[in-house]
């Protein structure tokens, strides 16, 4: 069995998601694992849980054990929770964090419907994540933005301001290159479901190889 392949089995037969798996050239494995999403119905109350230091132990001692057994040769490895940036991969993903700003880089330009001209050449996308749906239930989605700066902090602005144009594009998951959570560091948090990327600090283990 190949090690990923290994890894991911023992992650989530623990119960955890496997978010991001790397493979340096130095030998350092590196696993980043997160709670299941749990989807709760508009206007249920869902606390946050976020992975702890006890979780990432308990998944490198048997990563450990498990590669040991397995022959698989490596010199360190990490176990961490995700970061602020982080990756965006399966359609669950997308769905847990639809209302939150990301960064996408498509495999293709392609054009924008919306207010403004997007350059045709432009690949790479900050926005708000929206889900968009069919008559089948099919999702789909967009990101929203605007290029009017933001408001800096403490910055008043007028009551009578126009709200700033805004720009829309859609997109399938196949056109992705890369999607990540854009890193925004907000004391306030960023809301459900991305709490845990700035009210945690990112947990993580270490284990070198026996």
């Amino acid at each position: 069995m190949a090690w990923q392949d290994i890894v991911r089995q023992i992650v989530v037969g623990l119960g955890y998601d496997l978010v991001e798996l790397e493979r340096s050239a130095g030998g350092l494995l590196r696993v980043t694992i997160d709670l299941p999403w749990v989807q709760v119905a508009p206007g249920t109350a869902h606390d946050a849980q976020f992975v702890t230091v006890e979780d990432c132990e308990k998944v490198t001692r048997q990563l450990q054990f498990t590669l040991e057994v397995e022959g698989t040769a490596y010199s360190r490895l990490e176990v961490s929770s995700p970061g602020i940036d982080r990756p965006l991969r399966h359609e669950a993903d997308f769905e847990r964090f639809t209302g939150q700003v990301i960064d996408i880089t498509l495999r293709e330009p392609i054009g924008a419907a919306g207010v403004g001209v997007v350059n045709a050449k432009r690949k790479k996308f900050r926005g708000t994540l929206e889900r968009l749906g069919d008559a089948l239930g099919a999702a789909h989605w967009q990101i929203v933005w605007s290029e009017v700066p933001a408001v800096k902090p403490g910055q008043k602005v007028s009551k009578k301001r126009p709200a700033p144009p805004l720009q829309a594009m859609g997109f399938a998951l196949d056109e992705l290159k890369e999607a990540r959570l854009a890193p925004i560091v907000s004391f306030k948090g960023r809301g459900k479901g991305q709490g845990e990327a700035l009210l945690e600090p990112g947990a993580d283990a270490l284990g070198d190889a026996a």
